[in-house]
């Protein structure tokens, strides 16, 4: 079936330029997905960080102008040291739950690259690399098993 003809031109064809093509699906280039990883694990990391700290100060506001609470604040007893306490604090609205959480999240991000890349080189069939990036990761897992059962 003809369409029917109209007075006015296309613009495709006044112009004489042909629309632009359909974007094509970008590969996922590796360095882009590391360099992503790093950028949004730090952004994270400084966020829980700053949240925690407005959350303790806003929950405490002694802090901003004694010296004796601000004391008690950055004493060693009261920040939480495993996973669960971090936990459970962060649930709990603790501001230092979250600054702990914020750099657990920093120590876990070069963790996540080196698994990362091993994904990567996995996908590229690179069996030397994959190698090696299973002993690193393998280590970095267990020096973060015997500092936990040091600590």
């Amino acid at each position: 079936m003809k369409e029917p003809l109209s007075s006015e031109p296309r613009p495709d064809v006044v112009s004489g330029v042909s629309p632009p093509p359909a974007p094509e699906a970008v590969p996922l280039v590796p360095e882009l997905l590391i360099s992503d990883l790093l950028r949004h694990g730090v952004v994270a990391s400084m966020s829980l960080v700053t949240l925690g700290t407005v959350v303790t100060f806003f929950r405490h506001p002694d802090y901003l102008v004694s010296s004796e609470a601000l004391e008690r604040l950055t004493a060693p007893h009261p920040v939480p040291h495993g996973l669960a306490e971090v936990v459970a604090g962060a649930l709990a609205a603790r501001g230092q739950s979250f600054v702990m959480a914020g750099l657990l999240v920093m120590m876990a991000v070069p963790v996540m690259r080196v698994a990362l890349s091993l994904l990567i080189f996995r996908q590229q069939k690179d069996r030397l690399y994959v190698a090696i990036t299973t002993i690193v990761l393998v280590l970095l897992l267990v020096s973060f098993l015997v500092g936990a059962a040091e600590g």
